[in-house]
């Protein structure tokens, strides 16, 4: 079984942008691309948001569906392999938001602004090239180029963009959040 952190609060990247989830994004379901163990979908699922969890690791959304359960909510799952056979899935669905936290797969972009609904809101957050400088991850593709993320949504409405290192334990993040025209 692999080991998901449990992690209870959200982000900081999302409570300091949450003023901008309004109930006009309640009308479509976010996106927790790559979920782990759902913190930040449960956030937002606790405020009256549809949530779909998305992960490849079922222990992730079993413990994502245990968690909901224990505060009498329910939630859509999806067990997908979005670094093999599963970079199409989006194409049937649109989504008010996308969530996508300390996760990378290029080929995934694409999709990622074609499921994104006109004024829908992307919080990204993931690890840069400086990472291995610090620990995991080291592979180069999981960790983003300089400047990387903000080039592939420079023609959307950028909201808050940081690239950097930040924390304690030091880490290097680069973050967007951006609506889409």
């Amino acid at each position: 079984m692999a080991d998901f952190r449990i992690e209870t609060e959200p982000d900081r990247l999302l409570r300091d942008h949450l003023h901008l989830f309004t109930s006009v994004l309640k009308q479509h379901a976010i996106l927790d691309l790559a979920c782990g163990g759902g913190h930040n979908g449960i956030f937002l699922a606790k405020k009256g948001f549809p949530v779909v969890f998305a992960d490849r690791a079922e222990e992730a959304l079993e413990q994502v569906r245990d968690r909901l359960a224990a505060e009498g909510m329910a939630a859509t799952l999806w067990h997908v392999d979005l670094e093999m056979k599963d970079v199409g899935l989006f194409s049937s669905r649109t989504f008010s938001a996308v969530l996508v936290f300390r996760y990378l797969h290029r080929p995934l972009i694409p999709a990622i602004r074609q499921a994104l609904m006109p004024g829908g809101i992307l919080a990204y957050e993931t690890f840069t090239t400086d990472q291995a400088r610090f620990g995991k991850p080291k592979n180069p593709a999981h960790l983003l180029k300089p400047g990387e993320l903000f080039s592939w949504f420079r023609d959307w409405e950028v909201l808050y963009a940081f690239e950097g290192i930040t924390g304690e334990p030091q880490k290097a993040i680069a973050q967007l959040v951006c609506r889409k025209p």
